[in-house]
Formats: C-alpha cells, structure tokens, sequence
C-alpha cells in the first residue's frame, strides 16, 4: 500500500515516514492524541526526550511548542496517527454531552504539557478501526470523525479526571516569554514570522513586545547571541 507522508481528514492525521524519519518543530494549537501503529515517536522538550513505541499512546496538551521526531524503529517504519480536539468541538461536546458539569481546574497540571497513557484495549479499539484510511483514496465521513472525536475524548475522560480540566479550559490562547523562547531555540534558522507564531502572538505583536524587552531589533539579538 503506498501512503503519502501525511493524510488529514479533518484534523484526523495519519503519518509514514520510512528509513529517513522526519524532524519537526511543532506549535500545538490544539489538543492531540497521538498513537504509534510502528516505528517511533520522540518528543522533546525543555531539553528533555520522551519516546513512544508500536501500541504506545501520548496526549500533548494544546498552546505549546514542542519538537517531534518520526523514525523508524527495529526495522518498522514510522507510522501513526495523531486525533486533534479543536475548541469549537470540545465546546460543543462540553454543553451537550456533558451537560456544563462543573469542572474544577486543578492547578498542579499547569505547567505538564505531554502524558503518556499505558496501552489498553479501548485505545486499540479507538485506531486500528481507522487503519483504512491509511489509504489516501479512502476518505471516512464527517460522520465517523465526529463519533471517533466524541470516542477520544471519552477515553480521556475515563483514563484520569485530570484531563476534564485540561479539556474543557476554554480561556485564549498563550503567550509564552519571548526571551525564554529565544534562549532555548536561537540555534534554530527560524524566521520571524515563525518565532511570533512559536509564541503565541502576531508579527506586528512579537516586534512590539519585543521592544519593551530590549533596545536591539529580534535580529540583532540573534545575531548577537549565536556570536
């Protein structure tokens, strides 16, 4: 069967990538379930690797940056798929499956942004029914995203309470510090358009918060700093 790198179906992504794997640097805008069919999955971030094997599962919270390798692994290429929870879904879900429970916000999680979730069953069955859609000439209904979305984040729900809090935050999206950002990533050939999107904010945003931080331009700064 061949596959193409990535497939989308709306916000459903399904990856390949064979011996060469495939090194990105990621902003998540949203909430993704990530499940390794083969290969491997290595995540890094504040300097720190998490890798996730065949069967292996990983939720990555929404509003951060992250470094994401795809690679093969004892000979099996890379391949998964990784479930988006966008805002407009989760509100929905929010008002009309659960009710508007009350959610109480449990502040220790603030700052974790990746948890793996051991193998189980109910995971096995919420992705290989989707193994299909490996093919980029199959193309499942807006019908069966919708239900595999609603299954996802039953499976959440019932993995730990932690995640309605997360879930279910719907205050704007981040800012992170700029110069945080720039100290652990000024190695990195970004343009300055992507390290405004990197922290959350607009071109015209990032100059000008960053001209109350420093009388250098963003580029002078970086020139300064890799010297």
């Amino acid at each position: 069967m061949q596959i193409s790198p990535t497939i989308n179906h709306s916000g459903i992504f399904f990856s390949c990538y064979a011996n060469h794997g495939e090194m990105c640097f990621h902003k998540i805008k949203d909430h993704a379930l990530l499940y390794i069919y083969s290969g491997e999955l290595v995540l890094e971030e504040t300097g720190k690797n998490v890798s996730f094997h065949k069967g292996e599962c990983v939720f990555i919270r929404r509003d951060h940056r992250i470094m994401m390798i795809k690679q093969s692994y004892r000979n099996e290429e890379f391949k998964g798929i990784s479930m988006t929870f966008r805002r407009t879904f989760l509100r929905n879900f929010y008002t009309h499956i659960l009710n508007k429970k009350e959610i109480l916000v449990d502040k220790d999680t603030k700052n974790k942004n990746i948890y793996p979730i051991a193998p189980r069953p109910d995971i096995t069955s919420l992705f290989h029914p989707l193994t299909p859609y490996f093919d980029a000439s199959l193309q499942p209904t807006e019908e069966i995203i919708s239900l595999k979305e609603q299954e996802g984040v039953h499976l959440l729900l019932n993995t730990d309470k932690i995640f309605y809090p997360i879930l279910f935050d719907f205050t704007e999206p981040w800012k992170i510090d700029i110069l945080e950002f720039l100290e652990e990533n000024y190695m990195y050939d970004l343009t300055m358009e992507e390290i405004a999107t990197y922290t959350g904010r607009s071109l015209a945003t990032f100059k000008r918060d960053f001209a109350k931080i420093s009388n250098l331009t963003p580029q002078k700064w970086l020139i300064n700093k890799r010297l």
